[in-house]
């Protein structure tokens, strides 16, 4: 497809995703389903620029309006298109872009004359608009809020390293299905598909790939044979350590990728509920734990945890709280997480968590393992939540926990994107008195 048509196309999508409350990737898989014709080349271009796009928006549109300057009035579709075209000649540096190759993309409201004179400024001054304000904010295109609170919990220039790292594509990690086959099997038969994969250092039963591709249509990806999942997500369930004999609660399973896991490293024995209020989501649990071959899950649909309290009242050693969180450790996914969340959610998100807290702790047997995790880096989401819960329940204390990336305990731990290439995680452990 020519160069006019991505961006076009590319223009669309954004203009989808800033219309929408549903999460980028979300918006960007429906819009690719509804359009066969596009190849892996054209998808590729579209999501590659629309995510640069959303993770560079703040410093496209600082750098626009410092080019075209006050007192010029165009269309919702030409912002979007201008905010594409800053990044693909700021950010990425093409120079096979102009008015004429636009074509019918622009609108009658802004002229060629006009859009070569901006394209033209932008490839002039781009060098000196990246260097910004001296901002970390505007530099890696963060809201400032969000900045400061990195910066009151990690410091200014871990903060920057941060901000950085979070703008920067994740990479393709799968984990092996254990049930169904070993890492040496999995990877030769990805092999015998054109895919190559590698071990991921301190993370046993992961692999990342070398190259991007679309896994949900290998065969062994249909097979059960893998998952696709984020190495630190990976990681959580083999710090909790799951015995086979466990009866474990998933208590916001979601679709079930660590429940999965957990189903995993118990070797299908146990017993495993995995609840969630979305319906949906453990209609397609099911389906999952199907393909993985893993016979020891019991999913459950619950309009809320209370309901539990009937027939697992002290019953599990492990309570699992992967509670819904900002998501902003998964940022490197979902750039546009970085434009819709707030402060005022923050507040509601954390009063949300310790009830979630609060509803898991009958459930956990004396002796037993509460643990809670997010993937957010805020403090508000995190320790304070842990602190107001211990608060409140006195039979619960925290329990170290072994960082095995690190090779040290704590009570609570981090992982960073930064320090140890992952999305970011936050999770506790707090265990139950006999």
């Amino acid at each position: 497809m020519q160069l006019v048509s991505l961006i076009g196309h590319t223009q669309e999508v954004l203009q989808l995703i800033r219309s929408s409350d549903k999460p980028a990737d979300s918006v960007i898989d429906s819009f690719f389903r509804s359009r066969k014709y596009l190849g892996s080349h054209d998808r590729r271009f579209i999501s590659e620029t629309s995510y640069g796009t959303l993770r560079h928006l703040r410093w496209c549109d600082d750098t626009l309006k410092k080019t075209v300057g006050s007192g010029f009035s165009i269309s919702p579709k030409d912002a979007v298109l201008l905010l594409v075209l800053t990044y693909l000649l700021g950010i990425e540096k093409r120079r096979d872009i102009s008015s004429e190759l636009l074509g019918k993309n622009v609108s009658n409201g802004l002229s060629r004359k006009k859009l070569d004179e901006i394209i033209a400024a932008i490839q002039k001054k781009d060098e000196t608009l990246e260097k910004g304000d001296g901002s970390i904010g505007l530099h890696y295109s963060f809201q400032d809020w969000m900045v400061q609170k990195f910066v009151e919990k990690f410091g200014q220039a871990e903060a920057e390293v941060l901000c950085k790292k979070l703008n920067e594509q994740a990479p393709i990690t799968l984990r092996v299905n254990t049930i169904k086959a070993t890492v040496d099997e999995c990877r030769d038969r990805l092999l015998k598909e054109g895919i190559e994969a590698e071990p991921v250092a301190g993370i046993p039963n992961a692999l990342t790939l070398k190259k991007r591709v679309n896994v949900f249509g290998l065969n062994s990806f249909k097979e059960g044979l893998f998952e696709l999942q984020d190495a630190g997500s990976q990681l959580l369930p083999i710090m909790i350590d799951p015995k086979p004999t466990a009866k474990v609660l998933d208590a916001c399973a979601g679709a079930g990728g660590k429940t999965l896991q957990f189903a995993a490293l118990m070797k299908n024995r146990g017993e495993i509920v995995a609840t969630d209020i979305n319906r949906l989501r453990m209609e397609e649990l099911k389906k999952r734990a199907r393909r993985a071959g893993a016979f020891n899950i019991r999913p459950k649909h619950v309009n809320s945890l209370v309901e539990l309290g009937k027939d697992y009242a002290e019953y599990f050693d492990v309570v699992f709280a992967d509670a819904p969180c900002t998501g902003v450790g998964t940022i490197r996914r979902n750039p546009g997480i970085k434009w819709s969340v707030s402060e005022e959610m923050v507040k509601e998100l954390s009063e949300k968590q310790l009830s979630i807290l609060q509803s898991c702790a009958p459930l956990v047997k004396k002796g037993g393992r509460l643990v809670y995790a997010t993937c957010s880096l805020f403090d508000e989401e995190n320790e304070q939540v842990v602190e107001r819960f211990l608060k409140e329940e006195s039979r619960f204390s925290r329990k170290n926990l072994l960082n095995t990336l690190e090779g040290k305990s704590s009570d609570f731990i981090y992982l960073l994107p930064h320090k140890h290439g992952t999305d970011g995680f936050f999770v506790s452990v707090l265990e139950s008195s006999q």
